[in-house]
């Protein structure tokens, strides 16, 4: 299938849709800027609490009347303007596709070794998350602002958080030795080149002594700790190899002292540099995680640690020394990695996206410059992207559509076919933006009989007006029938002569109901459920009891309690806080809207991970390995990322 580069099939519609939007922007980005100025964020309101002198109310009365003269000045060209865009509409293709033809600059891309389909199989990590870059006026309904900026800073700190290295812990005690796996949780990493200890993903059971040191007995590079996040490409290493700390467990769980470290060798919690170009409400501060590069490491999903660095000339680390490290707080930190007793799997809530994220995807990044400058940043881990998913005017359907799906795709693994379908019924505000499904078949491996491994994955965004059930089971009617029949098309196997593997089928996004509230009960027990297990899900209206709500209070998404990315994850661990600043199902029959005392669960969890059990490769399966509720958009969103990883076996291999 040829991928879509290119908005038109030839340069000068392409020409001619850039005069269009030329014409049309500044009356489109008059009337945002005229409406956001009387929709104040409550950040914004605690600011004008402490500004005596009232400077920001002037400044907007000051300034209304001239964007308003503006406005009608420019009204004529947005007229001629729209005269061309819209029939050009009908031309425009349902996506863009960006490849990095340098793949040096994309960090993801060196972590990817060739899977073969054989030996102790393999995993695949996905993410999901709804990231609300709407237009600033539209974004402020939901106490959010400042969208060109937020798309940057939540592009940087995914494409951190995702670069991390993933490490294996292996535990050393009198009772017990076992090995745990790639952690969302972390560490503090040996020391790089600078003398800065850099974090890295881990899990430790019990307080003790940690000996770190990679697969090679070398130390992990300051790129390979940091990716991106430094701003160097990447040195074509493979830091997918996992490192490996050792732990030696102590009696009554007390870990020894650290040697002394050489002169000049102390080693500090969290690197320097916080990001750049943030808005204020985005300032890293004392204990803030978001960034990897924040002045100071997490309190407590990172661990205290000392340093004796072996260096030889040069500065360099020495090839066989080791490094020993105090962890005084690692028990506080494996408590946010739990097993439930009757769970195969671990869950947690991580201050981080999860290390080694294969496939990405993200709901409402409805506008197109906020979403340039997310695909800039993605760009540094991800090497294929697809953005601007969906279709404007009157195409497709019969209402007039001036936003887009807001759906977007990013993945470390090459893309082989990819479909888009616009949901036709849908009503009010919804009815604005051409929300629909993503449909993507991906490579990601070949046998040695050269049968391609792929996996397909399905994005979607479901209708939002809580009482609108109906609508919802109808899109969930054409989802699972568009499912099908993108498999069906896009097989070029047979039962007799299979020329593919599938490895998995996921879907995800944001489907606006839960499975707590009883005016969803329509949805809760929908047939896709029968055909996508979801790990958070006992049953219809039945959650597992660490399963938690992805929707935040939007109140309180300022507040000092959960506006760093440790903050909030320390807040959601309690059941006090989740009652605090998560969204919780009201009903319709109550009439108690807000009084979150009387109700009882986790909050509303409306952001879904699917995995099929079915129709995959006779020989394998697919089990969840790990599931995460995620805070490191903290600030930036009223939504809570989810990430889930698959480990794809064979029978053969468990046997």
């Amino acid at each position: 299938m040829v991928l879509y580069t290119t908005p038109f099939p030839n340069s000068c519609l392409s020409a001619l849709h850039c005069v269009s939007w030329a014409l049309i922007f500044p009356c489109y980005w008059l009337v945002d800027r005229l409406a956001a100025s009387f929709i104040p964020t409550t950040y914004e309101k605690r600011q004008r609490a402490d500004d005596p002198c009232c400077l920001q109310l002037l400044c907007t009365a000051l300034f209304t009347p001239i964007y308003l003269a503006l406005l009608v000045a420019s009204l004529p060209f947005a007229f001629l303007g729209f005269l061309f865009w819209s029939p050009l509409q009908s031309a425009r293709r349902p996506y863009i596709y960006s490849r990095l033809e340098d793949k040096g600059l994309a960090s993801g891309a060196a972590l990817l070794s060739e899977w073969k389909g054989t030996g102790p199989g393999k995993s695949f990590c996905f993410a999901t998350a709804n990231v609300c870059l709407l237009p600033d006026s539209l974004a402020r309904v939901n106490n959010l602002f400042n969208t060109q900026a937020r798309a940057k800073e939540i592009g940087q700190r995914i494409r951190n958080g995702a670069a991390r290295p993933q490490i294996k812990i292996y535990i050393d005690s009198p009772t017990n030795t076992s090995i745990s796996a790639a952690s969302f949780s972390s560490l503090v990493s040996p020391q790089g080149g600078d003398g800065v200890a850099r974090a890295v993903p881990g899990s430790i059971k019990r307080t003790a002594s940690v000996e770190y040191k990679d697969d090679g007995g070398r130390h992990p590079s300051d790129e390979a700790a940091n990716g991106p996040a430094s701003g160097d490409p990447a040195d074509g290493s493979s830091p997918e190899d996992a490192c490996i700390v050792r732990i030696s467990g102590e009696e009554g769980g007390r870990p020894p002292e650290a040697e002394d470290p050489a002169p000049g060798g102390q080693a500090r919690n969290g690197a320097g540099g916080g990001p750049r170009d943030q808005t204020p409400n985005h300032n890293q501060r004392d204990g803030d995680s978001g960034s990897l590069g924040s002045p100071s490491a997490s309190r407590e999903s990172l661990v205290k640690g000392r340093a004796g660095p072996d260096t030889g000339a040069g500065g360099e680390p020495g090839a066989n020394s080791k490094l020993l490290y105090k962890a005084s707080m690692v028990k506080k930190a494996a408590a946010r990695r739990r097993r439930h007793p009757d769970e195969a799997f671990d869950h947690e809530v991580s201050a981080f996206f999860p290390a080694n994220l294969d496939f990405l995807c993200l709901q409402e990044v409805f506008d197109k410059r906020a979403a340039t400058k997310l695909k800039d940043q993605l760009h540094g881990y991800f090497e294929y992207i697809l953005y601007d998913v969906g279709v404007y005017g009157c195409q497709g359907c019969c209402s007039f559509k001036c936003l887009n799906s807001g759906l977007l795709f990013a993945s470390r693994y090459p893309i082989m076919d990819v479909a888009y379908h616009c949901y036709p019924n849908r009503c009010n505000d919804d009815a604005l933006a051409s929300k629909g499904a993503l449909f993507l078949k991906v490579q990601v491996g070949s046998t040695p009989q050269d049968q391609r491994i792929v996996g397909y994955i399905a994005c979607t965004h479901l209708h939002a007006p809580q009482e609108d059930s109906a609508i919802r089971c109808g899109q969930l009617d054409l989802l699972q029938d568009w499912l099908a029949d993108f498999r069906k098309s896009t097989s070029s196997s047979s039962a007799a002569n299979p020329e593919e593997l599938v490895a998995f089928d996921v879907v995800c996004g944001d489907f606006n109901f839960d499975n707590c509230s009883s005016d969803d009960k329509l949805e809760q027990q929908h047939s896709l459920f029968t055909h996508y297990r979801d790990p958070c899900r006992l049953g219809p209206g039945e959650e597992k009891p660490w399963a938690i709500g992805t929707l935040l209070d939007t109140n309180g998404l300022y507040d000092e309690d959960v506006c760093t990315p440790d903050n909030l994850q320390k807040v959601l661990e309690s059941e006090e806080g989740r009652r605090e600043y998560l969204a919780f199902p009201t009903s319709k029959s109550s009439g108690q809207k807000g009084r979150k005392e009387l109700l009882k669960g986790n909050g509303r969890r409306i952001d879904y991970m699917l995995h099929a059990e079915e129709g995959l490769c006779p020989d394998w399966k697919a089990e969840v390995e790990e599931f995460s509720f995620i805070t490191q958009l903290s600030g930036l969103t009223d939504h809570l990322p989810v990430a889930m990883r698959l480990m794809v076996s064979s029978g053969e291999e468990e046997a």
